[in-house]
């Protein structure tokens, strides 16, 4: 196993250095640069320009160097320096910005992710027990609701539901009082308070998709020769259904760990804005608007990475899972 996964460490090497120059050229491709959004902002609210100005902003920001020469500089720096550029917008290092959205992206992915599985998972092995009964068809009913309706619309009716019912401050994951308040007990009651919302609007489509998946795997392997051959010899029901096809059934649940990690950093991006959660993903979106290219094309390179980590645990867990699975 550990010669296995120094292996594929190894490969990842090559495809990060694949994934640093396709980031850096999809954040060049889009015409003009910084600088144009900037003098067209600027144009539009009726100020003058210098080209001077804008000459000299050229030179200070680096555009006027060729682009591989501004790779070199970007991916050294993250190399050897752990820089990953300044931002132009913000006017606050890079790694800086990413960092501090990390942890509230990860603790509404992480809650959405359990979430998810917690409901899924029981759901789906009753809908592929029980199938055509009322229950499956109600899970079923409630499960399509799930897909069909949009989330930014599931975010609007439960802040709307929020404040009328429970007078509770809608949008963010704090109250006003604990915006900026350190850390306490008190704190964190209200976080809980507040992260029920995200969750259950990240998780439902999730959720809504993982109940149909599980109940056709575990629909095909119940009709399988060693499941009829194990209730035929007497094993309680339970055992027959949770031994095996069960766990070879929640090979999609590991395997979502691929996609999953990318998901901490863009995250559901209409929710968190219509939520206004402190996310990645609202961030990503401005830096592509406004052409911050050291900003977006880090993000697109930290998702890039997660991918490749996430695949990576993925195929180690479904190895333990699987019996069937060899590391070669």
């Amino acid at each position: 196993m550990l010669g296995y996964v120094i292996k594929r460490i190894f490969y990842m090497i090559p495809t990060l250095f694949g994934l640093s120059l396709i980031a850096f050229m999809i954040i060049q491709l889009p015409p003009g640069d910084y600088v144009t959004s900037m003098i067209a902002s600027m144009q539009d609210s009726g100020a003058n320009v210098d080209p001077r100005q804008i000459e000299r902003l050229r030179e200070i920001y680096g555009f006027n160097d060729p682009i591989w020469v501004q790779y070199f500089k970007w991916i050294t720096g993250i190399l050897l320096r752990g820089d990953f550029g300044y931002s132009f917008e913000w006017n606050r290092p890079v790694a800086d910005l990413i960092w501090e959205r990390m942890g509230s992206t990860l603790a509404i992915s992480v809650a959405s992710l359990l979430f998810v599985w917690a409901v899924a998972l029981p759901i789906g092995i009753y809908s592929a027990v029980r199938r055509h009964s009322v229950g499956d068809y109600v899970f079923t009913f409630i499960g399509f609701i799930g897909l069909a309706v949009p989330n930014f619309i599931l975010a609007l009716s439960l802040m709307y539901l929020s404040y009328r019912y429970f007078g509770q401050s809608v949008g963010g994951l704090f109250s006003p009082q604990y915006v900026e308040a350190p850390w306490s007990w008190g704190k964190f009651v209200d976080l809980l308070n507040h992260l029920w919302i995200p969750i259950i609007v990240i998780g439902t489509s999730g959720t809504a998709a993982m109940i149909r998946v599980l109940r056709a795997n575990l629909s095909d392997e119940l009709h399988k020769p060693y499941v009829i051959t194990a209730r035929a010899k007497g094993l309680p029901e339970y055992k027959v259904v949770l031994k095996y096809p069960v766990r070879i059934a929640l090979n999609p649940f590991v395997s979502a760990i691929g996609w999953v990690l990318p998901d901490l950093v863009s995250g559901v991006t209409i929710t968190a804005i219509v939520l206004n959660l402190p996310t990645a993903g609202p961030l990503l979106l401005r830096a592509l608007i406004s052409q911050d290219m050291y900003l977006a094309g880090s993000f697109i390179l930290l998702m890039g990475v997660l991918t490749l980590i996430g695949m990576l645990v993925s195929d180690l867990l479904l190895a333990l899972l699987d019996p069937r699975i060899r590391f070669t």
